[in-house]
């Protein structure tokens, strides 16, 4: 919820590596949750990618930066890949491949994607399921 502290997700990127969350604190962070065959996801796609593209490099009032970790509720790690490249996704990915039932979906009660959540440096959840223009929007509040 909106005001609780985000659960840590520490799970393998498609190179196998693991991704810790936690590790981007200090950053806004949007841990934006979707998957290759979902189509609203890859609609949205380009708005998240305009978004981090405009905003990785900003300066904001209490953060060092923004990062966008991307959790995938794909089941085919060929399909996630390529989804991936397709779309330009060019931010730290997670998935353990388990679809609805994945680890990430579950520790966040996500039902339905594409689902976000915005977390302060402190990694606090300060808003949730923002898209198009409400993302640029509610990210450049944080600027300074």
């Amino acid at each position: 919820n909106i005001g609780d502290l985000a659960p840590e997700l520490i799970f393998n990127g498609p190179d196998g590596k693991p991704v810790k969350l936690s590790s981007f604190r200090g950053k806004v962070v949007l841990v934006d949750f979707w998957a290759s065959w979902c189509r609203p996801c890859r609609m949205e796609n380009p708005n998240v990618v305009k978004a981090y593209k405009e905003f990785k490099n900003a300066d904001f009032k209490t953060a060092k930066g923004f990062e966008i970790v991307g959790v995938s509720l794909d089941k085919a790690k060929e399909r996630w890949v390529n989804a991936i490249k397709a779309d330009n996704l060019t931010w730290p990915q997670m998935s353990d491949l388990g679809g609805w039932t994945s680890k990430p979906a579950l520790i966040y009660k996500v039902q339905s994607i594409p689902a976000s959540f915005l977390l302060d440096e402190n990694g606090i959840i300060i808003s949730k399921n923002l898209r198009g223009a409400n993302l640029s929007a509610t990210i450049k509040k944080l600027t300074k």
